[in-house]
């Protein structure tokens, strides 16, 4: 295999936070940085396992994740600033033919994953257990960093999200995907950014890809319609901003790809009726969207029953999985 990979760098300096324009969505593209498979294979490869963190619920649940043999390439950029860098988890076999520089006759599908936080914490390593599961279940897996509030305020985090996304189908084939059965799917905040990405064609436009690119959208307990002015998340957007001209619900803007859309039923912290909302405004643009809420999970349970071993506390892995393996495989 040639060492052709260009660009894997670790996270370096800062940045400023942008003012919003509602009307300049996407008008600065930046390169993508294209990532080839022998340097990944033998350079960035190594057997996903994850100690668990001090005190911290998600660090539980990557602690007693197991691996299963799937691979992962870490801290690879999509983009030139501070946490626009994304890790790779590679299913068992494709991970061991890689490794074993072997023959790789077939591609994969592939989901880029954005985690939550409500826009100020959270990283994609604390998320190492949904690539490793989904990985698990045959996928190769983006699970991505994006800027954060104080700093990065709306779009910022919605830009870095549209560029991941372009980002994996762009380099999808270097990592033995394919660019055509590519999901996106976020939870929580990150399940805004998923959609809000998808759902207003801007964003990806730049990078000359469009939502009908994208095979699927999943959104997980995602925060699609409120007024965030009367919420502490308000600082995650611009202080002259409207929900009117940030929320996703009311943002819809080309030709998309189905939505699955899951609501926990304990849920305290996001209300279903965003759910609700973004479903009515999608099927009234002629959306396919098909929704579902899990049985028994709270909004912390609905993504961390992802981990195969917490699968016993809701069905929402199974239900993940089986939508996917509908759509992509």
């Amino acid at each position: 295999m040639k060492d052709s990979v260009n660009h894997i760098k670790q996270k370096t300096g800062a940045n400023n936070c942008k003012n919003f324009d509602h009307n300049s969505f996407g008008k600065h593209p930046r390169r993508l940085r294209v990532v080839g498979a022998a340097v990944l294979a033998l350079g960035s490869i190594a057997l996903a396992t994850q100690s668990a963190q001090a005190l911290s619920p998600l660090g539980f649940v990557n602690g007693i994740t197991s691996s299963g043999g799937v691979g992962v390439s870490k801290d690879i950029l999509y983009g030139d600033e501070p946490l626009q860098d994304l890790d790779i988890y590679y299913p068992k076999p494709l991970a061991q033919a890689m490794k074993a520089q072997s023959a790789i006759n077939n591609d994969y599908p592939m989901v880029v994953f954005v985690h939550g936080g409500s826009w100020e914490s959270g990283n994609k390593d604390q998320y190492a257990f949904v690539g490793q599961s989904l990985a698990q279940a045959g996928y190769v897996t983006a699970v991505i960093n994006y800027r954060k509030v104080p700093e990065h305020v709306y779009p910022d985090y919605v830009n870095d999200t549209a560029q991941a996304i372009a980002w994996s189908i762009e380099n999808a084939a270097s990592l033995h995907a394919n660019p055509s059965r590519v999901a996106v799917m976020g939870h929580s905040a990150g399940a805004f950014n998923a959609v809000a990405a998808v759902a207003n064609e801007d964003f990806l436009a730049p990078y000359g890809i469009k939502p009908t690119d994208i095979a699927t959208v999943i959104g997980i307990a995602g925060p699609y319609s409120y007024d965030f002015r009367k919420f502490s998340s308000a600082s995650a957007f611009p202080s002259d901003a409207t929900p009117d001209q940030v929320m996703p619900d009311r943002q819809i803007k080309g030709a998309q790809p189905p939505y699955l859309l899951l609501t926990a039923e304990k849920d305290k912290v996001v209300h279903p009726t965003n759910a609700l909302k973004m479903t009515q405004a999608l099927k009234e643009a002629g959306v396919t969207v098909q929704t579902g809420e899990i049985e028994g999970a709270s909004h912390a349970t609905i993504i961390g029953a992802m981990a195969p071993p917490l699968r016993w506390v809701n069905d929402v892995r199974a239900q993940v999985v089986t939508y996917l393996d509908t759509m992509l495989k």
